[in-house]
């Protein structure tokens, strides 16, 4: 744990203001749950990820895509891929998701891209040196809320992802959602 130097007083009704700068950097938007923890006098706070509490189901469905799909699966929370399995998955794993990859969440839109087909693959993580040749990104969504995404990536030289493929990514968003209602 890093001392940042600042010091905040708790206001009359028990709140503290984390400051704008330490938001940017850990990105805590309004209105996201943080976690609390105690260890003899210190307190803790924690970005809360739903996907994480499901550390094993999500990992397993992580796994399950690949093996069913082929193509590197990849189970990402709001800010950092939490699971991959396939060719090429430590390029990912633990890694924060890009800005185009956080926007479409924020938008529930998924997106489908292939370079044969001309499309323009986004990036999956922020600082990373990726060659995918096709992409499909699934918004988890559970009550209206999104919690994370469904990735897959190919690096296959004319991959496009088939529509079994697609269905299989939906669907695996969607029962990772259903952990949720």
């Amino acid at each position: 744990m890093k001392a940042t130097g600042i010091v905040r007083r708790i206001d009359e009704l028990g709140r503290v203001v984390i400051p704008k700068e330490i938001r940017r950097t850990l990105r805590i938007r309004e209105g996201d749950p943080l976690e609390l923890f105690t260890d003899r006098d210190e307190l803790m706070l924690k970005k809360y990820s739903p996907i994480a509490s499901v550390e094993r189901f999500s990992e397993g469905t992580a796994k399950s895509l690949h093996e069913q799909s082929g193509y590197l699966a990849a189970i990402a929370d709001t800010d950092n891929v939490l699971h991959a399995f396939g060719a090429g998955r430590k390029a990912l794993l633990g890694h924060a998701v890009s800005d185009e990859v956080t926007e479409l969440m924020a938008a529930r839109r998924s997106h489908l891209a292939s370079l044969a087909e001309g499309a323009r693959i986004l990036p999956v993580v922020r600082d990373g040196e990726e060659t995918y040749t096709a992409q499909l990104v699934v918004p988890i969504v559970a009550s209206g809320d999104c919690l994370g995404a469904v990735i897959l990536l190919s690096e296959e030289e004319g991959a496009v992802m088939e529509a079994s493929c697609v269905k299989l990514a939906r669907l695996t968003a969607d029962i990772i959602a259903s952990q949720f209602i």
